[in-house]
């Protein structure tokens, strides 16, 4: 039916909209995770909020909208509103709100099936891994230091909290922007690193890739060795069409979800109206690419997005917000290049550049067309920050909300400065145990209400 719809341009067109959604962390008054989702999305009682998989996380969905103009700062205040309203309401049960991509004071004990959220979608995603595997996920990330463990349930997966960023686009244009996307990944990751621990130990600087790719993981080692595709997955090749990322869930990933919609999806379309494709956005949905297809209707209109999953959470809004830009603005530009720039690298080295900007940050080198390798600061100095400064400008953003929120992206490359950089450099002054994890959490939390960028913040 997907197919047919595409073939048939039933899609509404000409209308790009921005979104997002934002996981979050929540904490007691010690800087500790609190399981206490389901009180404090009660004490919200906003449709826009939702659970998340563990109940030390909540989500928020802000709205689509246009991005000319103060489109974006628009976004920025809607979403600091919602979070100020959210975390003054979250404080009448004992919780706090916390913008990061894994919370520093995270320990094993915290991750297990009992602090699974009470959703039976997430019991039955848990049952269906593990039948899959048929054993114990292994957890093994060598960074700074080693982690090596295991884990008898999906909740480790839980501890990922991101920053989901999404671009409404017509179906005939998805495939540039999905690959414009893929190729900048890596870029994207480096100048917003902010999960740099995970039980305890200093790993990546952004853990949560691995952590996510590792801990969702259906296949066994045998079908590991048999070159299985992961369900956490880059992908495999630059694609030509929306219908390829579609196809290719059916033909690689088995239906973790057996539940099907009473709706039938020919008739509704031959009656003139616009099937919701359940069960399609269902498997969609486990399918864990780090820019995911997705189709959606909104006002009787079917539409198809890209969702960019690369980012973590924080460390504050208006972080956030430059992300955001630096992101929308680039994808002004390099999808309409004369000569793309997916068509001047190997899929290979976009994956590359994606696993070594997780690992090391700003201190990644990265590949880009024309330059070569290049430390990551350099790439998005030199050659990025231009482009998504000429995107933003073609989005019609202000240029004073341009250059605030691209000046963030410019300092943090100068100063060298992440949530992950002032993470680890703040954990070691502070004497390098738990502790030392606790007391840089209640700061980072202090630090995050200023919504100040974390460049400026005092180590």
């Amino acid at each position: 039916m997907l197919a047919q719809m595409l073939r048939e341009s039933r899609f509404e067109a000409d209308r790009p909209l921005a979104g997002l959604e934002i996981e979050l962390n929540l904490v007691d008054e010690r800087g500790e995770p609190t399981m206490k989702n389901a009180e404090v999305l009660a004490a919200i009682a906003e449709p826009d909020w939702a659970t998340e998989l563990g109940q030390f996380n909540v989500e928020i969905n802000v709205a689509p909208q246009d991005l000319s103009e103060d489109g974006l700062f628009a976004l920025e205040q809607s979403v600091r509103e919602k979070l100020n309203h959210a975390e003054e309401r979250a404080g009448t049960v004992g919780g706090h709100m916390v913008l990061v991509g894994i919370l520093p004071t995270l320990r094993e004990s915290d991750v297990n099936e009992a602090t699974l959220s009470a959703n039976p979608r997430y019991k039955l995603l848990n049952e269906q891994i593990f039948a899959a595997r048929g054993e114990d996920l292994h957890i093994d990330i060598e960074g700074v230091e080693h982690l090596d463990t295991y884990a008898d349930s999906i909740t480790p997966e839980a501890a990922c909290t991101s920053v989901q960023l999404h671009l409404q686009v017509t179906p005939p244009a998805f495939a540039a922007h999905w690959n414009a996307a893929q190729a900048i990944a890596g870029a994207q990751v480096a100048v917003a690193a902010n999960s740099p621990f995970l039980f305890g130990k200093e790993l990546w600087r952004e853990t949560r890739i691995s952590l996510f790719e590792q801990a969702t993981d259906t296949r066994p080692e045998e079908l590991k060795a048999q070159g299985v595709r992961p369900r956490v997955w880059f992908g495999e090749r630059w694609i030509t069409s929306v219908f390829d990322l579609f196809e290719e869930n059916v033909r690689y990933f088995p239906a973790l979800l057996p539940m099907c919609e009473d709706e039938d999806p020919r008739e509704v379309l031959d009656s003139g109206g616009t099937p919701a494709m359940g069960e399609l956005s269902l498997h969609n949905g486990t399918v864990y690419r780090w820019n995911r297809p997705v189709y959606a209707v909104a006002d009787g209109l079917p539409h198809i997005r890209v969702e960019n999953r690369v980012l973590p959470a924080g460390p504050t809004v208006v972080d956030i917000a430059a992300n955001a830009a630096f992101y929308y603005g680039l994808m002004r530009v390099l999808p309409y290049a004369e000569r793309p720039v997916w068509t001047q690298m190997s899929f290979a080295a976009a994956e590359d550049n994606l696993r070594t900007a997780a690992r090391h940050g700003l201190d990644a080198r990265l590949y880009w067309p024309g330059l070569g390798e290049v430390p990551a600061s350099e790439l998005i100095l030199r050659r990025l920050l231009p482009l998504a400064h000429e995107g933003l400008d073609k989005w019609g953003v202000a240029p004073a909300y341009r250059d605030r929120l691209l000046g963030i992206i410019e300092q943090r490359c100068l100063t060298h400065t992440t949530g992950a950089t002032w993470q680890s450099q703040t954990f070691h002054s502070l004497g390098a145990n738990h502790e030392a994890l606790r007391q840089m959490t209640l700061h980072y939390t202090t630090h995050m209400h200023t919504n100040e960028p974390v460049h400026t913040w005092p180590m």
